[in-house]
């Protein structure tokens, strides 16, 4: 669509104005002509062809999201709405797996983005606009002293690991939450169980487990690893036995921020609860859907990462640089943390309204008001709600978790609430079917 009229068929640019008169182009040899898809195929089936999965970011695959049919790609992104291939506008609740907070193409960001850019988004040096970045950032996170950018969340939690056993000198991390693709924090396969086997997994808020695995570990701790937030804010013995065990054993407390933070509270659930850990990492709203990420600590843990070798040849990009300043901006001059969870109150608001006139029953809203989520009694029940609320004009995540941004404004949180009565009544009227 949009692509194919930029650069044509064959993926290489279009001429504009082309003389009548210009020579044409040599036949390519026979073998060599690209496939063209074809005109009625579906960018579903196109890329079901040549993506693992139909999609890069596993949580964005047609079955993560709606569990069957339905859109699953757009072409353009404003404030909280969205265009898919198909030409449906949807209003997003997901808002990019919660990487975006200000809004899809954020114009004063967007402007900050494109001005840097104009002016070479990497060199053979390090921007000077990183500096700018780390003084701000460092500023507005309780626990930064240093810090070092990289481009996912799982590359800084990754980063944050691996410095905390650099600094210990040790090698059994315990954790809790869900930390990204990389082996230390995987049972996936292809991951050996060598790796695994300096992992120990606790579940969320308990604080037995935590005890007996530091039991177990013993001195061959490094690290307590912790996802502050999981559909709910964690017990205040949680957090607190997790500092009194790390500073026992001279290990690291380190908080994964990745959706927290710029969220939660600016500087993440550490300054929303006043709870500093040594290390933590940040990604996704900090530079409103721009690829970057940050880990960041106390000085003396940060130096480790200069006995180890962490790197990223894209991590100082220009563009997500000037996303993160200007995300810091915003964050100097307005509340937006305050703003994102009234905003989510109002959603939820919405929702239950839209419940309790549908009368249906089985579903409730949990999670925090700027992160919040629909739970089923029913994955099948789910999706008839999904694709009903889609073919309403709304885009829910299934699961945790819907996002709050400050481009949900009382039109769109109107919508919300109309496309989810009209797939509430959808969902009772196939329940009694």
């Amino acid at each position: 669509m949009v692509f194919s009229r930029i650069f044509g068929k064959s993926g290489t640019p279009e001429p504009h104005d082309e003389p009548d008169d210009a020579e044409e182009a040599p036949e390519e040899a026979a073998g060599e002509v690209p496939e063209v898809p074809d005109a009625h195929d579906s960018y579903a089936a196109r890329a079901a062809r040549v993506l693992v999965g139909g999609a890069s970011t596993g949580s964005k695959r047609v079955q993560a999201l709606l569990g069957e049919d339905g859109p699953t790609h757009f072409v353009s992104a404003a404030g909280c709405r969205l265009v898919t291939a198909e030409g449906e506008t949807l209003v997003d609740c997901g808002m990019a797996l919660g990487s975006v907070a200000l809004g899809y193409a954020e114009p004063e960001l967007t402007r900050a983005v494109i001005e840097v850019l104009a002016h070479g988004s990497v060199s053979g040096l390090s921007p000077a606009l990183e500096v700018e970045v780390a003084e701000r950032f460092c500023a507005a996170v309780p626990c930064a002293e240093r810090v070092q950018f990289l481009k996912t969340g799982a590359e800084a939690m990754s980063a944050a690991v691996r410095i905390a056993r650099a600094y210990t000198g040790r090698d059994v991390v315990i954790a809790s939450g869900y930390f990204g693709w990389h082996d230390w924090s995987s049972d996936a396969a292809g991951v050996p169980k060598s790796i695994t086997d300096h992992r120990r997994l606790i579940p969320f808020d308990d604080v037995a487990a935590l005890d007996a695995a530091a039991a177990d570990v013993g001195d061959r701790l490094a690290a307590i690893v912790i996802e502050p937030v999981i559909e709910r804010l964690p017990s205040k013995e949680w957090i607190a036995r997790a500092r009194e065990l790390c500073d026992k054993a001279g290990a690291a407390l380190i908080f994964d921020e990745i959706k927290t933070g710029f969220r939660l509270a600016t500087g993440g659930y550490q300054q929303f609860a006043d709870a500093t850990p040594d290390l933590a990492a940040f990604g996704k709203a900090m530079s409103n859907g721009h690829p970057l990420a940050a880990v960041c600590g106390n000085a003396a843990l940060m130096g480790a990462a200069e006995k180890t070798w962490i790197s990223s040849t894209l991590a100082s990009e220009s563009g997500s640089l000037a996303a993160a300043y200007a995300v810091l901006q915003w964050h100097d001059r307005a509340d937006i943390c305050a703003s994102l969870g009234d905003i989510g109150r109002e959603i939820r608001e919405a929702v239950a309204a839209a419940i309790e006139a549908s009368g249906v029953e089985g579903v409730s809203i949990e999670g925090l008001d700027p992160m919040w989520f629909l739970r089923f009694d029913a994955p099948e029940r789910e999706t008839i709600f999904l694709k009903a609320a889609v073919e309403s004009g709304v885009l829910f995540k299934r699961g945790p978790y819907n996002f709050a941004a400050m481009a949900h404004d009382e039109e769109a949180i109107r919508e919300i609430e109309a496309a989810a009565s009209a797939a509430f009544v959808t969902l009772r009227d196939q329940d009694g079917a």
